[in-house]
């Protein structure tokens, strides 16, 4: 139609736009699982192949396929490469948690909604007595703090703070990319040589300080959910404490948790027993 828009989707890497190459790609992904161009069960290219195929670096790559398996569209197999997964449906009441830090990530990512991040605050901090407590820290000690606001199609949806270790706060102030809101805080922190292992959480609806409620644009009184989360690394050392108050209106908290490995068999055995 004359004077139409095109409104065509991208088939490859916008150089000029303000969304980060690895967030493209995964848009352009998504599509390609979406369309069933990559059907479930299919082998998705290689990181090569996908470095030549979109004039990407390396990183940038993994990133984006790390993306889609935290967001559960796709799996990783030790030695062959990483696989297209079945989409959750509506028979399905939610989506599939399959490694320790899907819970948010998969909440705030879930229907292919837009998320952005803005860094409201960072820098040296003396970290809470809660912090210090799950960190193992002796009171007192100072750490770094990492204050973000998470938006889903523009309304703020997330606040939270991550506290770090001393440790941990040289790697997290030099991460330009985090403090600007274009990288993964986890992905930095795993490429710093503390990948996460496991991690605890804790859940409760509580009205919520004075600086998330206006960050999160809700009067005081307005009750959210509050997400404390302490993550370790694979031999058990703590490295990030994450504080979070969540807007029940705009994130919706569901999730299918699949049993795999030794506890399918725990289970079965419980059965039998």
């Amino acid at each position: 139609m004359e004077g139409a828009r095109d409104v065509t989707p991208p088939k490859g890497i916008d150089r000029q736009s303000s969304t980060p190459y690895y967030q493209q790609l995964v848009d352009l992904l998504e599509r390609r699982l979406a369309s069933a161009e990559i059907p479930p069960g299919r082998r998705l290219p290689s990181e090569n192949d996908l470095c030549k195929e979109y004039g990407l670096s390396r990183a940038t790559v993994r990133q984006a396929l790390q993306v889609l398996e935290s967001r559960g569209r796709a799996t990783r197999i030790a030695g062959r490469g990483v696989f297209a997964v079945r989409p959750a449906t509506a028979a399905d009441d939610g989506w599939t948690v399959r490694r320790p830090e899907d819970f948010l990530e998969n909440a705030l990512g879930h229907r292919n909604r837009s998320v952005r991040t803005r860094v409201l605050a960072h820098g040296p901090a003396v970290l809470p007595e809660f912090a210090c407590g799950a960190l193992r820290l002796p009171e007192g000690t100072t750490g770094y703090a990492l204050v973000r606001l998470r938006t889903l199609d523009g309304v703020p949806a997330l606040y939270g703070v991550h506290y770090s270790p001393p440790a941990l706060a040289p790697v997290v102030a030099a991460s330009t990319e985090v403090l600007a809101g274009r990288a993964s805080l986890g992905l930095a922190l795993a490429g710093a040589g503390y990948p996460l292992g496991g991690a605890h959480r804790s859940a409760r609806a509580v009205t919520p300080p004075a600086e998330a409620a206006e960050a999160l644009g809700i009067a005081p009184a307005t009750p959210t959910l509050h997400i404390r989360r302490t993550s370790w690394t694979p031999a058990g050392e703590r490295f990030d404490v994450h504080d979070a108050w969540v807007r029940g209106d705009v994130v919706e908290m569901e999730a299918t948790v699949e049993l795999t490995g030794a506890a399918v068999a725990d289970a079965a055995r419980a059965r039998a027993g």
